[in-house]
């Protein structure tokens, strides 16, 4: 058997997820707040993604996502300025030491620009987790930096559609620094977070 068609060996994660796209008005245009993650077994990879994490057995994914942002963001948010979920999706991410697999569902919440904490990060999220930015939505548009979701700016534009919401994103496979090869096992159910 030919190395690519050997079952994937890495341990491979289902979960709910919650995701944050954090809007700011900005001083000149609206900017969203991102996460600059990175996978320590692919060295000099780094990519941007929304704040957001796994749903905690017993919360849903409003819950999930006012305290994935408090956590990741130190930003405790005003659940009424929190829209959504305004998009959903089922992403499949492959990282040099696990496969995940989540159903994600995104919120839109505006927000006045904040100081990012990361006190309440988890240690994997302190290994992994390289920082934070503001970016205003031109940047966003023409940027050649991987940011996912590569909807981003959909999800900002339909949080003035309710009518539209969610936004179905599909069943997503490229968002991976490893790629997730095709005759893997199935995922095991697991609620952890991280």
């Amino acid at each position: 058997m030919t190395p690519e068609h050997q079952p994937d060996p890495r341990p491979r994660r289902f979960r709910s997820a919650a995701r944050v796209v954090v809007v700011s008005p900005g001083e000149r245009e609206p900017e969203v707040l991102l996460m600059q993650d990175s996978d320590p077994g692919v060295p000099d990879v780094h990519w941007w993604v929304t704040p957001g994490g796994g749903i905690d057995p017993g919360e849903g994914p409003t819950e999930a996502a006012l305290r994935e942002v408090a956590e990741e963001t130190g930003h405790a948010a005003d659940p009424r300025d929190l829209l959504g979920p305004v998009g959903h999706r089922v992403a499949r991410h492959g990282y040099s030491d696990r496969v995940l697999e989540q159903e994600e569902w995104f919120f839109v919440l505006a927000a006045p620009r904040f100081r990012v904490s990361t006190e309440g990060h988890t240690e994997r999220e302190q290994r992994t987790m390289l920082g934070s930015q503001w970016w205003p939505l031109s940047a966003l548009a023409r940027t050649d930096e991987w940011v996912w979701p590569a909807e981003l700016l959909e999800l900002v534009a339909v949080a003035d559609r309710p009518a539209e919401w969610p936004l179905e994103l599909g069943l997503v496979d490229a968002e991976s620094t490893v790629p997730v090869r095709p005759d893997a096992a199935p995922p095991a159910q697991d609620a952890a977070t991280g």
